[in-house]
């Protein structure tokens, strides 16, 4: 199989890095990477706050594609493309020189085509997307708001996973532990996110005296 040859390793292995991004997803683990959105959000905001005169950036990265789609579109659309061009390209040169590039040197030349074409695929795949994907907030965002925790028990150094609305109605799916260090949050119960420590949230009950007036 010529996918498995050596000269096209490169693209063997982004295509295997593809498939387990589809694997994670399906089986939900996935929907951790939410946050991965949320910080690319945060982050262009802070490039555009201090990179305004900077013309060749903004035009950079809208070649890249980057804030066109998800970050997950983006990476696995990324890896096709990078496959599909390696595997392609290593084809024609074998037919026309009569042996395909080493590895390395066609996983440069792959990866300099990917990027830009990559790129050129993200513009309609954002105009196919739903337009509820613009309304994605920044992290910070979900705190003093409603989570359920949804699988296990959170504990102090052993977070659970927990869904949390935004304010438009959308769920994401976040790490939580208890804000106080002695208590647990069990599978089921609704809490408060009170803080957030990067990716990881803490919660309270809401009997909590912490809420308190």
């Amino acid at each position: 199989m010529i996918l498995l040859e050596p000269y096209n390793l490169p693209f063997a292995v982004a295509l295997a890095a593809l498939f387990l991004v589809a694997l994670l997803q399906i089986i939900g683990v996935g929907d951790l990477f939410e946050g991965a959105d949320d910080i690319e959000i945060d982050m262009d905001a802070d490039i555009a706050d201090g990179l305004e005169a900077s013309g060749f950036l903004e035009g950079f990265f809208s070649l890249l594609g980057l804030g066109r789609v998800p970050f997950l579109i983006w990476l696995s659309s990324l890896l096709l493309v990078f496959s599909f061009t390696g595997v392609v390209g290593q084809w024609i040169i074998g037919s026309v020189a009569g042996g395909p590039l080493g590895a390395g040197l066609a996983a440069l030349l792959a990866g300099g085509a990917a990027l830009p074409l990559n790129g050129l695929l993200t513009r309609p795949l954002a105009m196919l997307l739903p337009e509820d994907e613009t309304s994605a907030v920044g992290l910070q965002s979900l705190v003093r708001r409603d989570a359920v925790i949804q699988t296990g028990t959170a504990r102090a150094a052993s977070p659970a996973r927990a869904q949390v609305k935004d304010a438009f109605g959308h769920p994401h799916f976040v790490m939580v532990e208890p804000h106080d260090p002695d208590a647990e949050l069990a599978e089921g119960e609704t809490v408060l996110l009170v803080r957030r420590e990067g990716q990881l949230f803490f919660g309270v009950r809401y009997e909590s005296p912490l809420l308190t007036p």
